[in-house]
This record gives structure tokens, C-alpha cells and sequence, in this order.
């Protein structure tokens, strides 16, 4: 059976729908970043989220063909994720969707390295007849952070975020967002069959004990 991240590590990607404390370790990605509105039909979000799965799907389907790729084991492309910011406010604004700031990633196997990732856009690139220079091979470690379920559409978030926030004050956290250190959401469900109202992301703030 397929290794699924989901499974294995739910301490990352199914909690509970109230905010808990988690660390996050050191993590490999897919990454392409950007701005705008994610919602832009032929936006550059939609061209993102291509060009991520084109790289993960390659990766995965390397098994069956000539590239091995040392310590590969059969896997559930993880899910996918988002970083996000804007410019010049604290927090977020979500009637300003055009000045979002993201980087939208797919989580990598630890089995695959930047010299597996330049082959698969290589290789990517070539039978796909695409473009793959906007993707990178990009490594964070979160750290301590602070993690709710959010269940609704995206625009409720914010509902969610309050509770994520009283709980911090509650403990004697607070959030601790940087240029490194920043809003970051989990998508578990796909939103082209799933009714708006049962989306599932899971919401992750980087926080620090209150001084």
C-alpha cells in the first residue's frame, strides 16, 4: 500500500477544528511563488498549481521509468499548500484577494534530492513541452507554530483565526510572523467536488512564548 503523508504524520495534517501548539519539523518542497487573485481563471495561482503537480506526478511515476531515484518507496502525493502574506499590513485582508502574496508548494519525500528535483523538471519539461523554470526545490523548518481545522470556505477563515488568536493570548503565546515565519494553510479537500461548506484546510500560524 501507497505510503500517504496524511496518515502517517496526522499530527500535521488532521487536527482537530480548536487551535493545539504543534512543532514542525524540517520539510522538502515543490514551490512556485507569485501574487494575485488565487480565484483569476488563467491566473498565475491556476498556473502554479499546474506546474506543481506536473513536478510531483513526475516524481512519484519515476518508478517506471529509466531515472531510479535511491531509497524511493511508492507514495500519495501529498497535499497541497500554501504560504501566504501582504505586503505592508499585519494579518490579512480578504477583500484585498489581488494584493495576495504566495507561495503555493507540494511537500517532497526525503528520499528525493535536488539532484531528483532537476531531473523531474528536466523531464517534466521536456514531455510535457512546458515551462517548469518558476518551480524550485525549497526547505523550511516552521518550528513551533499553532494549528486549527477549518471547516467552511475561505473566506470564513478569519472566524477561525480569532479562535486560533484567543488561544495563544489564553496561553500565554503570541504569533510570530516574519519574512520567514508566515501564514500557511493545508488544502484536504478538492474543491471541484466538494460543497464549499465542508472544505477542509487546515490553518498553521508560527508563534513564540509571550516575554
Amino acid at each position: 500500500m501507497a505510503f500517504d503523508y496524511k496518515k502517517e504524520y496526522k499530527e500535521f495534517y488532521l487536527p482537530k477544528d480548536r487551535p493545539e501548539l504543534v512543532r514542525i519539523p524540517k520539510m522538502n518542497f515543490i514551490a512556485v511563488r507569485g501574487n494575485g487573485d488565487p480565484n483569476e481563471e488563467g491566473g498565475a495561482y491556476k498556473e502554479a498549481i499546474g506546474l506543481l503537480y506536473g513536478i510531483a506526478f513526475t516524481i512519484k511515476m519515476s518508478k517506471k521509468g529509466s531515472h531510479e531515484i535511491e531509497g524511493y518507496f511508492d507514495y500519495v502525493v501529498p497535499p497541497l499548500e500554501g504560504f501566504w502574506w501582504q505586503k505592508g499590513i499585519r494579518g490579512f485582508d480578504y477583500t484585498r484577494k489581488e494584493d495576495f502574496c504566495w507561495i503555493s508548494v507540494i511537500r517532497l519525500p526525503d528520499f528525493v534530492t535536488e539532484a531528483d528535483f532537476d531531473w523531474a523538471v528536466a523531464e517534466a519539461g521536456a514531455k510535457k513541452k512546458t515551462d517548469f523554470s518558476k518551480v524550485e526545490f525549497l526547505t523550511l523548518e516552521e518550528g513551533l507554530c499553532v494549528q486549527c481545522m477549518h471547516i467552511g470556505p475561505f473566506d470564513e477563515e478569519p472566524a477561525t483565526v480569532d479562535k486560533m488568536d484567543r488561544y495563544l493570548l489564553e496561553n500565554g503565546y503570541e504569533n510570530d510572523f516574519s519574512d520567514d515565519r508566515l501564514h500557511h494553510e493545508i488544502y484536504l479537500s478538492d474543491a471541484r467536488r466538494v460543497a464549499p461548506e465542508k472544505w477542509r484546510t487546515v490553518i498553521r500560524h508560527p508563534v513564540k512564548k509571550m516575554i
